[in-house]
């Protein structure tokens, strides 16, 4: 028994209609009766030509009509036949000829003495050639023809008649009944037949056999028994050897040719007589009909039917949208009535371009001269006051609309060294205005806000440090710098940030064991922690960026790095970038989770189309359309197939991208105010893929159905900003802050926010969501589940994997000396925690030197600044049996050039970075970053000697409640301004000469825990403020520099002792420099003895 006979068994009725009623002038209104119908093999169509010469067609299982045409004039009677092609649909008629195509458009029609179609020919520009060059002279009229192997011709005598598909001429002539044949069809290698045949008392009646003939050897085979009396036939396409035979009255038999007694199987159909069967193209539907109109459909599945299995999507009219009723009077607006769509800029977004500055403004004439102006022959005099010098002019600058001048914010040092005028106390986030209006380069468009335009990093002589971020930012949420590499995906990083599903799974992800070095997962963790952990405070995203631009060959392939893409748009390369990212985060994630599909099911990139609907937009983005050549069994040869896409469930996260690079259509629609909905819907019912926005979305939430809705909010968008046409483009992310991770309970009221790299500022959801095709154009979508916004998952750090914190791991473990190991931590006894003090100090190596531009002035202006690489980091502990002891030691493997190893102040020379050659335990960057991040998140307390600029290199934000800097210990403003080295402050309170020569990360650290504890001592005599102002004191009469060994030294006190050299006290000696008042003890026994109190 074939394998398809016990599936279709089990056919369901799933639609019965009523053909519409036909009506004739001068006709009373009858019922429209079935001429024949088709199922279309392109799309989900059911043809049906009526008995008026009117064809119609249905979509979808429903049988919602689709279109309806007058193909034919009413007295050329039914139609006959339909033929289906790629251009369109073919119907005859008894007369006529009729091509429309499937939107119900008439492409040509032909009008005829008499016409028959040949139901296999497709090509629809040869019709003389069928009709006139190839015609054959029969004895026999033909009254149906099938192809197959041959062409298989009925004859009006009940014979069947073979012919050979190129010469027409006859290959063989079989007579199957006594009177005429009703029906047949032909599949591969079988011909099925149904007839009438002469009975004795007169007249003609269905045989009670379906007679097949085997097309391959061109015998006749064992008939079929159909008691019912077969009448209509027709064979599954998908199974060759299955038939389905039906009689007038409605019973149906489904049975395998190669078993015709074993495998029949009858359904009873009640209804009228039936007067047509057709099988859809995938063989899983029938249509029936019969002489009242009526017609149904059955098919093996309700929720799944389809017609055909590489159906192209339906296009439907678009909806026709009443135009709002304005009234004109004085209270309504003229900017309330719409725009009409155009194509060319209007005249009112031109830009300022033509406009050009010629020279400076005229010079103010002094009020003292005006004052004293005397007329004279010529013109009029007045005493020179002599304020200025010959030839000497105020400089004189633009001034904005609120009177203040459009100039930059100060330097850092600048703002230390001088004080602030009323002005600068006056200045708020217009002033970042006005600096972007005055510090960009090229011509600006009027419509670009300030906000939006391009943020440049001004360099002073002391580096990025001293550029004032905080002028930019005034929101808890931090900004990034844009100094570095690939900074344009800037604004995608901020938007994966605060989507919270997406944060939960990168900092699960990141406190796991993974230690892959390019493991971009794991990089996006460290990131969103330390935007988390700055509330506001400036952050930059250099070592993601690193390990992403280390991907080499797959970013380079699809040109995503600056350097290997400077011709494409950065719209394309953002795009290209989220679908890479989203590609490569999912892979990071499995090689921790294997099989865990978490992560694939949170986030679905899709690429959309332009329509006038969003909603509509994107349920074509998922069912996307392709075209693809495959091999026609039919046709014998390669054929251009279309195939669709659809979703079977939908994820909790849709990155979407807008793919307005590849569309200048499209752009139009995103400046139609209200066009991006901040809500939608999307529902899966019965396999049919439906998309909701609006009231739509609103009415569907009330119904039953509500259940299997998945309502999205908008989490934000990049977009893609064009400030000016002699400018380059630029990106930035707008954040819905009801989504914010600083802020887990749901907000009242959306509080949008622009992300504009290191400028943050709270803009209205109006203008976030407002879109201008000149120079603001959205790039990115995100959409979350409803039931995710503000779920804060913060359960990661008690998940820690602190595996690597205890155990010592090189790149080169064979060629590390034994005294260069670290002493690993303990877990029985070391295990750090909350407040436990950890001395750190790093070092550095110069990667890239600093690019100056020498100006035309002789003033130098930076470029862009050294960029520095993490060489080494030592930590030690501060208590215990090991005190002192560093438990990481860990040198850095730098697969850049390194163009300064800078050795006299990192102690690192060339060969210790070399895995090759090195006897230092390397270790990847990402480890060594990974052991301070775990450091960090279990709640140590970091103490060093200039952490913030060590943590800043790193790419680390610390809480200032985590760091115990000695640079801020001991230092007093009002003093001095200057901050003291480590050296100095070793050489005068510990009597330690240390830096000598070279730089040693262990010994800055060791260093920086005893001045702590120096410290300490003196908090607790309350003598801190007495002893910081003797070390100024000491320190400007050496010049801050400490004497050369065997020369006198200066000590605290006033006090002149011989130089011995280094003299280094114990940790725990109790030896100090300065002498220092006895302060009470604590409880213990020496205060210093436990740091840890």
């Amino acid at each position: 028994m074939a394998s398809g006979i016990s599936i279709e068994t089990h056919y369901v009725q799933v639609q019965r209609l009523q053909l519409p009623v036909s009506e004739r002038h001068g006709v009373p209104p009858t019922s429209a009766g079935v001429g024949t119908m088709i199922f279309d093999t392109q799309q989900e169509l059911l043809w049906i030509g009526t008995d008026t010469g009117r064809v119609i067609s249905y979509y979808g299982s429903d049988l919602q009509r689709y279109t309806s045409l007058q193909a034919h004039p009413v007295q050329d009677g039914p139609v006959k036949q339909f033929l289906i092609h790629e251009k369109g649909v073919i119907s005859v008629s008894s007369r006529s000829v009729h091509l429309l195509s499937r939107r119900g458009l008439t492409l040509w029609h032909i009008s005829c003495t008499k016409a028959s179609l040949y139901n296999q020919y497709e090509d629809l520009g040869i019709f003389d050639t069928l009709f006139d060059k190839r015609q054959v002279r029969s004895q026999y009229e033909y009254m149906l023809m099938r192809h197959c192997r041959y062409i298989c011709a009925a004859t009006n005598t009940g014979a069947i008649v073979f012919l050979d598909i190129d010469s027409l001429a006859v290959v063989r002539e079989w007579q199957a009944y006594s009177s005429k044949v009703s029906d047949m069809d032909a599949r591969t290698d079988y011909l099925v037949t149904c007839g009438w045949s002469a009975r004795p008392y007169g007249g003609a009646a269905f045989e009670s056999f379906a007679k097949v003939f085997d097309l391959k050897k061109l015998e006749q085979r064992q008939p079929i028994p159909f008691h019912g009396g077969a009448a209509f036939v027709a064979v599954n396409p998908k199974l060759g050897s299955t038939i389905v035979l039906m009689s007038t009255h409605g019973q149906v038999q489904v049975v395998d040719v190669a078993h015709p007694n074993t495998s029949a199987l009858h359904s009873p159909f009640l209804g009228s007589h039936m007067s047509h069967l057709v099988l859809a193209p995938s063989g899983k539907a029938w249509a029936l009909a019969d002489n009242g109109g009526v017609i149904q459909i059955w098919a093996l599945d309700r929720v799944n039917l389809r017609y055909t299995e590489h159906a192209a999507p339906l296009e439907f009219a678009d909806e026709d949208f009443a135009p709002p009723s304005i009234s004109f009077d004085s209270d309504v607006p003229l900017s309330t009535v719409g725009m009409p769509y155009y194509r060319e800029k209007l005249l009112s977004a031109w830009s300022e371009d033509p406009v050009y500055e010629v020279g400076s403004l005229p010079p103010r004439v002094d009020p003292e001269i005006l004052k004293h102006l005397s007329p004279s022959s010529v013109g009029c005099r007045a005493y020179n006051p002599k304020k200025t010098f010959r030839n000497q002019l105020d400089r004189l600058s633009i001034v904005g609309a609120n009177g203040m001048a459009l100039t930059a914010p100060k330097f850092l040092s600048e703002k230390t060294h001088e004080a602030d005028s009323e002005m600068d106390k006056g200045r708020r986030i217009s002033d970042a205005e006005a600096f972007t209006n005055s510090g960009s380069t090229g011509s600006i468009k009027a419509a670009v806000p300030a906000m939006y335009r391009l943020m440049e990093i001004k360099y002073s002589r002391y580096g990025v440090d001293d550029f004032d971020f905080g002028y930019y930012n005034k929101t808890q949420y931090s900004g990034l710098e844009t100094h570095i590499t690939n900074s344009y995906l800037n604004p995608l990083l901020q938007l994966f940030k605060y989507i919270p599903l997406f944060r939960n799974l990168a900092l699960h992800h990141t406190a796991s064991s993974c230690l892959a070095e390019s493991c971009l997962l794991c990089e996006l963790g460290f990131l969103f922690d330390m935007l988390e952990k700055a509330e506001g405070q400036k952050c930059h995203a250099t070592n993601f960026l690193k390990a992403f631009s280390s991907l080499g060959e797959e970013a380079s392939k699809l040109q995503l790095t600056e350097e290997t893409s400077p011709q494409s748009t950065l719209e394309v390369r953002i795009q290209a970038a989220n679908r890479f990212l989203l590609k490569q985060i999912g892979m990071d994630y499995q090689r921790i989770a294997p099989g865990d599909g978490k992560l694939d099911q949170n986030l679905n990139p899709r690429v959309r189309s332009s329509t006038p609907a969003f909603s509509r937009v994107l349920k074509d983005s998922f069912e996307r359309e392709s075209n693809q050549r495959m091999w026609c069994d039919r046709c014998r040869r390669y054929q251009l197939v279309q195939s669709w896409e659809t979703m079977s469930n939908v994820p909790p996260v849709l990155m979407i991208n807008t793919g307005l690079n590849k569309q200048t259509d499209g752009r139009q629609l995103w400046s139609i105010p209200g066009w991006l909905p901040e809500r939608i819907g999307i529902c899966i019912d019965q396999g049919r893929l439906i998309c909701l926005e609006g009231e739509a979305l609103r009415a569907s939430q009330r119904s039953r159905q509500s259940r299997l809705l998945i309502v999205y909010d908008l989490v934000g968008l990049v977009a893609d900003v064009s400030s000016g046409e002699n400018q380059k483009s630029h990106m930035v992310s707008l954040i819905n802050g009801m989504m914010a991770l600083s802020s887990p309970q749901p907000q009242d009221k959306p509080q949008w926010h622009i992300f504009n790299d290191f400028l943050v500022r709270k803009i209205d959801k109006d203008e976030a969501l407002r879109f201008a095709t000149t120079w603001k154009t959205p790039t990115i979508l995100a959409y979350q589940h409803q039931g995710g916004s503000n779920v804060i998952d913060d359960s990661w750090r008690d998940t820690l994997d602190t595996t690597c914190l205890f155990i010592n791991w090189s790149l080169n473990p064979y060629n590390v000396l034994q005294h260069n190991w670290p002493c690993t931590l303990d877990p029985a006894t070391e295990q750090p925690g909350s407040g436990t003090h950890v001395p750190i100090d790093t070092e550095f190596v110069r990667l890239q030197q600093e690019e100056v531009e020498i100006l035309a002035t002789g003033d130098r202006q930076v470029i862009r600044p050294t960029r520095e690489g993490l060489a080494r980091v030592s930590v030690l502990r501060a208590s215990g049996p090991h005190e002192g002891l560093p438990f990481i030691d860990d040198y850095i493997s730098i697969s850049e050039p390194v163009v300064d190893y800078v050795t006299k102040y990192s102690g690192v020379s060339a060969g210790d970075l070399d895995p090759t050659v090195s006897v230092r335990p390397l270790v990847p960057l990402k480890v060594a970053y990974k052991k301070l991040w775990l450091l960090l998140n279990l709640g140590c307390i970091f103490v060093g000697h200039g952490l913030i600029k060590d943590f800043r290199n790193i790419d680390i934000f610390v809480p200032k409640a985590q760091i115990v800097d000695t640079v801020t210990l001991f230092y007093n403003p009002a003093r001095s301004k200057r901050n003291l080295s480590l050296r100095f402050l070793a050489w005068y309170l510990l009597k330690e000469n240390i830096q000598s020569e070279t730089h040693d990360s262990i010994e800055d650290a060791l260093t920086a825990l005893k001045l702590w504890r120096k410290y300490e001592e003196f908090r607790d005599a309350g003598v801190v403020e007495k002893m910081i102002d003797e070390i100024y004191t000491a320190g400007r009469k050496l010049n801050y520099k400490v004497p050369e060994k065997g020369a006198d030294k200066w000590v605290g006190g006033g006090l002149v002792v011989p130089g011995k050299g280094r003299d280094t006290p114990d940790v725990d000696s109790g030896v100090s420099g300065p002498n220092t008042p006895v302060g009470k003890k604590t409880g213990g026994s020496e205060y210093f003895e436990s740091p840890l109190k």
